[in-house]
């Protein structure tokens, strides 16, 4: 049990730390909300729809072709490093990973979501 008292020292620490931190910037910041403050700042407008508007599924497929290729860079720069270690298991594994991508990319593309209007 001894083994866990410095992760038990590093959460409190840690908790501790973060409630004075949370808690000074409460009390240091000026609290003076006014019109202008409180305004829409994003596109200069007030919002004239609900938020919970359903929007085109293309969004959503490029937000999936985006995680295609983002998965596939995270990946590809460790195995390219350590090729020379991992053999023909490594080699084989990316393989199939590349697959897998790339029959996601496909049902993307047959799906149109590379065709923008």
């Amino acid at each position: 049990m001894i083994e866990y008292v410095p992760i038990l020292l590093y959460i409190f620490v840690s908790a501790l730390l973060s409630g004075l931190i949370l808690s000074l910037s409460f009390f240091v910041a000026t609290q003076k909300p006014d019109p202008e403050k409180t305004s829409a700042y994003e596109c200069g407008f007030d919002p004239f729809e609900d938020a919970r508007a359903k929007f085109d599924i293309r969004f959503y497929l490029v937000a999936i072709l985006f995680i295609i290729f983002d998965l596939e860079v995270t990946f590809l720069f460790p195995w390219a490093i350590s090729l020379r270690n991992i053999d023909l298991f490594g080699f084989w594994t990316m393989m199939i990973f590349l697959i897998i991508l790339t029959i996601g990319f496909v049902y993307e593309w047959r799906k149109g979501a590379l065709e923008w209007e």
